[in-house]
């Protein structure tokens, strides 16, 4: 594995008018590691990778991503990742073909390259059996997993993908979380928000935490949930959920039995 990081950034920062977003982060991403970015609605994840992916520009600080500089060579990145936004931004009026095709010539690919990686990626994918439907008539959960064959096409050597398993049922993410699994192994690094701490507990090496745009934690997730304590639970490891909350600071209410008492 490459001693140069994936991903490396030095006190990163972003502000929207007086609202800071990201506040002087400072993250490290391994090559070939499944990291997991997390925190609660409104931390900021969305808006750093927007920024890892030349999106939105930094309002101060420094981050590099496959050892460039993504301000000066913002090209060079983009040629070497792969993203999945949580919005897609697919265009509906193509098939799915089309849409990979696209793609593939907007990454400089070979046409009889872009044929073949097509077929495989629609086969795997489980998107082959009506060559001829639009991308508006998509369920949400084959829109996600076409998103992911765009993202691939041009064999990323990073993945970033933001929410990739909300709104999709349990078979479609099986089979992305066999994939990205067996795509890890094959070096890939991917990048992952997601709010299923289940999915990030069983499929990430590293972990980020952030709440506020403030990086509160961040390491292997092995070594991040040693010796916390939860009351009752004596010591060691504990859950990714309970870890979340203890960082986070999430608490129960002391009279959550009086609230909604109408309801019950």
């Amino acid at each position: 594995m490459s001693a140069t990081p994936a991903v490396e950034t030095f006190s990163l920062v972003k502000q929207f008018g007086g609202f800071v977003a990201v506040d002087h982060i400072n993250l490290r991403v391994n090559r070939g590691s499944f990291f997991g970015f997390l925190g609660p609605n409104g931390a900021g994840k969305s808006t750093t990778i927007k920024m890892l992916t030349g999106l939105l520009a930094p309002t101060s600080g420094t981050l590099r991503v496959l050892d460039f500089d993504i301000s000066e060579q913002p090209m060079e990145v983009k040629r070497r990742i792969g993203v999945v936004p949580e919005d897609l931004n697919l265009f509906e009026r193509l098939t799915g073909a089309e849409m990979l095709s696209f793609t593939g010539r907007m990454y400089g690919l070979r046409s009889e390259e872009i044929a073949q990686r097509s077929k495989e990626l629609l086969e795997l994918m489980e998107l082959q059996d009506e060559p001829r439907k639009l991308i508006i008539e998509y369920s949400h959960g084959m829109k996600k997993k076409l998103s992911l064959a765009c993202a691939l096409i041009h064999r990323p050597e990073i993945l970033f993908l933001d929410e990739p398993f909300e709104g999709i049922d349990a078979i479609a993410s099986r089979t992305l979380k066999d994939l990205l699994s067996r795509l890890t192994t094959r070096g890939l690094t991917v990048f992952l928000t997601s709010h299923v701490l289940e999915i990030v507990e069983r499929l990430c090496s590293d972990i980020a935490i952030i709440a506020q745009g403030k990086l509160l934690a961040s390491g292997s997730l092995n070594e991040l949930r040693k010796g916390i304590r939860v009351e009752g639970d004596g010591e060691g490891p504990v859950s990714l959920e309970e870890y979340f909350i203890h960082i986070v600071g999430g608490t129960r209410s002391s009279n959550e039995e009086e609230v909604l008492q109408w309801l019950t």
